[in-house]
């Protein structure tokens, strides 16, 4: 009875525990990982997905196991990236970077923030936002103390910094990782098309925000000497980690970058880069500290998802978005930028990209695209879902973790408060992506 009801409802069940999950997810009223992993367990119960790959030959087709739905180079490549980032954050190497950032500004306010935004973008390009907010809010509080100021307007531009740095690499948002899994991109691919945009939203977001919170940014002669000469010789705990690590990362990132040249994916750099770190350290110190929720979390959601394909809901899908934009590219395109960009503000922008990329990975074929490069519908989906997180406070991980933080120092951050400049600075970042990507490839 169970087996029929689901060969006649599939896609019926299937949908209904993905919404369930997202509403589970957007409450937080239950950690995300353990919603992610009950969907999945009530999914494979339910006989939505098979446990072993046939051959149907009565479909004529090859029938995919469960195990043919996780992503598991995205899987791989998190996990390695949190133990070579983590390893090195424990020499120093990050705090003395963003110090010596701060000491070329001569300690005067505005260049300060825009330094540590500086910092905070090109760092998530490479580390992800949440590890790379955590490195720098340290720095922030003692900065902000040095001035005697609230240190809430440099928390936002940093977190706001950190969501738009991290959408211009392969490795700097999880959703990126994703997508490039599920269309084949590579690291270069990434930077290639979207390293320029997310530079000029940089650049007008931060000094927009500067302007914004410009009665905030004054000092004294005093306190600007204070800035420019912190000492940074005591910030490197281990030498020599340092340099096995920075050394470590740095040829891992040009594996990323000479994929197209080697063959070889992503993730086998990341996981050799940390294996070959962890023969210093005690490995079961460094495995409590990587992020297991995170990889729980996507190993449930690639199930939950792969139930709703596999049962027909990502084609029935993909028809529906067809239908509403009459097959027009540029209708599309810009649909699933700014659909994505104000969804990924209200939902985890993980989830939504997980589901939204095998949707994508349909229409592409039906919406036709015949100039050069990769289908303009993946970037779309890359800056809508990463710069979505900027709308609101609850956008994105790192958003809650700088929330939370300033709360514990005394300087709460209020939702209302966020999103004034959050959903500013989002409103731009689309308006800039939707020019980019018509010029670029829709004209």
């Amino acid at each position: 009875m169970l087996e029929n009801l689901v060969s006649t409802h599939g896609m019926a069940i299937s949908g209904a525990i993905l919404l369930i999950a997202y509403i589970f997810i957007a409450s937080e009223k239950i950690q995300k990982s353990v919603v992610a992993l009950a969907g999945a367990a009530v999914t494979l119960l339910l006989g939505l997905l098979p446990f072993h790959g046939h051959y149907d030959s009565v479909r004529g087709e090859y029938i995919r196991s469960v195990f043919d739905y996780i992503e598991f180079d995205v899987l791989f490549l998190l996990i390695g990236m949190m133990i070579i980032v983590h390893i090195a954050s424990r020499s120093g190497v990050f705090n003395w970077m963003a110090t010596a950032l701060l000491k070329l500004t001569g300690g005067r306010p505005k260049l300060v923030l825009f330094m540590l935004a500086l910092f905070t973008a090109v760092a998530s390009a490479f580390l992800d936002n949440v590890t790379t907010i955590v490195l720098v809010m340290p720095v922030t509080f003692v900065i902000a103390k040095e001035f005697d100021t609230d240190p809430v307007p440099f928390l936002i531009t940093e977190v706001l910094a950190s969501n738009i740095g991290g959408t211009a690499t392969l490795i700097g948002d999880p959703p990126n990782i994703i997508i490039g899994a599920k269309a084949g991109l590579s690291f270069m691919d990434f930077v290639f098309e979207l390293s320029g945009i997310v530079a000029l939203i940089f650049l007008v977001s931060v000094g927009i925000l500067i302007f914004m919170f410009r009665k905030s940014l004054n000092a004294s002669p005093e306190k600007m000497a204070q800035i420019a000469n912190l000492d940074n010789t005591k910030t490197i705990n281990d030498k020599n980690l340092m340099i096995r690590s920075m050394i470590t990362l740095f040829l891992v990132i040009l594996g990323f970058v000479t994929h197209d040249i080697t063959g070889v994916p992503a993730y086998v750099f990341a996981v050799a880069g940390a294996a070959f770190l962890l023969l210093f350290e005690d490995p079961k110190g460094i495995y409590r500290d990587v992020e297991w929720l995170t990889i729980f979390f996507f190993t449930g959601l690639f199930i939950i998802i792969g139930g709703f394909e596999a049962n027909g809901g990502i084609s029935f899908l993909a028809d529906k978005l067809i239908d509403l934009t009459g097959g027009s590219l540029n209708a599309a395109t810009m649909l699933i930028l700014w659909g994505s960009g104000i969804l990924s503000g209200i939902v985890d922008n993980i989830p939504y990209t997980a589901t939204m990329a095998p949707l994508i990975a349909q229409v592409q074929h039906t919406i036709t695209y015949t100039g050069g490069g990769h289908h303009p519908l993946w970037w779309a989906l890359s800056l809508g879902a990463c710069l979505g997180g900027n709308l609101t406070i609850i956008g994105a991980a790192a958003n809650v973790i700088v929330s939370e933080t300033s709360t514990v120092h005394g300087h709460p951050v209020s939702f209302m408060r966020f999103m004034k400049y959050g959903a500013l600075v989002t409103f731009i970042s689309l308006a800039m992506s939707s020019v980019y990507l018509y010029v670029r490839y829709l004209h």
